[in-house]
């Protein structure tokens, strides 16, 4: 298995022409704020047909420091940070409360661009938390409702039936609370921003914050 495992590997290609375009990223004509610059790279992958471009990976650590992560769902950038919703008992929601900062990482194959933030976490006010979830869909609801995220399940007929209840219950009650439902934000130190080049000489811009809350961008070597 481990001779086929490699041999897949050596067979596929990164950046693809045929389904790959890599734009130039000029560092010169970049905005002074990261912020800026992200909506319109994300705008850029959406347009460009890039699935599912909301996505990102959330990197946590626990109370030892040990490293944790997962995909979850982009719910907004601005100059609030970057925000993401959970609950506050998962265990990614144990994570922040013991070490409330996270990075996070997203990938946009279609175009050869990564973006990587990190910084502290905050909590957002529960009223936020409550109107973000009561704007997504019946689904996003259902799940909330569902709850019991990353404890021990006895069964899949177990999640079934439960997943159902909080459905019919979403249905009933569209401004149904969850409790434990949290709208998180990461409030950026740091953003990178990488173009991936042919030549594999890619372009890495990276901003960082000043102490008087600036934006200072530098290159890096790829």
């Amino acid at each position: 298995m481990a001779t086929q495992l490699h041999e897949l590997l050596r067979s596929l290609r990164v950046w693809a022409p045929e389904v790959t375009r890599l734009p130039p990223l000029d560092p010169a004509a970049a905005p002074a704020d990261p912020v800026a610059l992200f909506q319109e790279w994300f705008a850029e992958a959406v347009a460009a047909g890039q699935p599912e471009p909301h996505t990102m990976a959330l990197a946590t650590a626990d109370a030892e420091g040990r490293p944790d992560a997962r995909i979850v769902m982009l719910h907004g950038a601005d100059a609030d940070g970057w925000a993401f919703a959970s609950h506050s008992v998962s265990r990614k929601g144990r994570q922040l409360a013991e070490r409330p900062y996270a990075a996070l990482c997203f990938y946009w194959p279609v175009l050869g661009r990564q973006v990587r933030v990190r910084g502290p976490v905050t909590v957002a006010p529960p009223a936020e938390a409550r109107a973000d979830l009561h704007a997504r869909s019946t689904g996003a609801l259902a799940a909330a409702l569902t709850g019991r995220q990353s404890e021990p399940l006895e069964s899949v007929e177990e999640l079934h039936r439960a997943s159902q209840a909080a459905w019919d219950r979403a249905r009933r009650e569209p401004d149904a609370e969850a409790p434990t439902w949290t709208l998180y934000r990461l409030l950026p130190e740091e953003v990178e921003f990488f173009q991936g080049d042919e030549a594999r000489r890619h372009v890495r811009l990276v901003y960082r914050r000043s102490d008087d809350g600036t934006w200072v961008s530098r290159l890096l070597w790829p």
